[in-house]
């Protein structure tokens, strides 16, 4: 039985739909999560933490490398029937809560003093809440290896960007700040049902062991960094003048040329070093 048809036998066994809100579509493609599997090249000694799980599609997938897989799902409905699919197989545990909820350092903890080598996020994200997960990964400073999940195309690419090019947003420096990003493959829409209206990419993070630049104050740099994107249509300066980075222009101005930035540019086109420096010249 093919992934559609399993799909769909499901469904009916337990008179289910997507639910839209949680922006749910059932992968059926056989061969994309065979991928996403190897991308995360698993072993039996990782922890793998898998968000959304739904009916369990990438689930099967994960723990037949034998790897501990813990799901979060948010949604009642699903517990039942993962529990159903995977109540035999022993490297598998369910979470029934919003994973922006769940302590995950505490949970990891636990996990690395059973004897876990490596813990890895595996995951087919909720479109609509993409941001704040990846980001609640990355600012809590979790003890991960690395993020494999699937997410809209648009946003993988603004995720695996290099700072300073077309794709640039605030993400893309948070994400170049603390890993290593990939851009691995896209994912037609056929490829779910329903089928959503965008194409998705997988996309791998790999954590770095240290931040790829070293700031006296890392809120301060991502506060500027936002700040710069909070209006985007304007000049760096202007942008920082009106989110009370510095009092005024002629403040902004003066650290701009000090640092050998252009007064006249915009906040897109700086690297994530130029906003290093910034930051710095104000701590």
């Amino acid at each position: 039985m093919g992934l559609l048809e399993e799909t769909k036998f499901i469904m009916k066994k337990y008179n289910l739909y997507a639910n839209k809100s949680l922006g749910q579509n059932f992968l059926i493609n056989d061969e994309v999560v065979s991928n996403i599997v190897s991308v995360a090249d698993l072993s039996e000694n990782d922890l793998v933490i898998e968000i959304g799980p739904g009916l369990g599609t990438l689930t099967k997938y994960l723990l037949d490398t034998k790897a501990k897989v813990i799901c979060i799902e948010l949604d009642k409905r699903m517990i039942n029937i993962l529990n159903d699919r995977f109540s035999l197989y022993d490297n598998f545990n369910i979470i029934n809560e919003d994973v922006l909820k769940v302590d995950l350092k505490s949970l990891i903890k636990q996990n690395k003093e059973t004897g876990i080598s490596k813990v890895k996020i595996v995951a087919n994200l909720p479109y609509y809440i993409t941001t704040p997960i990846i980001m609640k990964l990355l600012e809590e400073k979790l003890d991960i290896d690395s993020i494999t999940v699937m997410v809209q195309k648009e946003v993988a690419e603004r995720l695996t960007t290099i700072p300073g090019k077309k794709e640039t947003g605030s993400i893309t420096y948070a994400i170049y700040y603390y890993c290593e990003p990939k851009l691995l493959f896209d994912v037609p829409n056929t490829s779910f049902i329903p089928e959503p209206e965008v194409t998705s990419s997988v996309i791998n993070l790999k954590i770095l062991k240290v931040p790829r630049v070293k700031v006296n104050d890392e809120k301060l740099l991502f506060k500027i960094i936002k700040a710069a994107f909070m209006q985007k249509r304007k000049t760096l300066v202007n942008a920082l003048v009106n989110n009370k980075i510095f009092n005024s222009k002629t403040d902004c101005e003066k650290c701009l040329n000090d640092l050998n930035i252009d007064t006249k540019v915009r906040g897109e086109k700086l690297t994530l070093e130029d906003f290093a420096k910034i930051s710095d010249y104000l701590k």
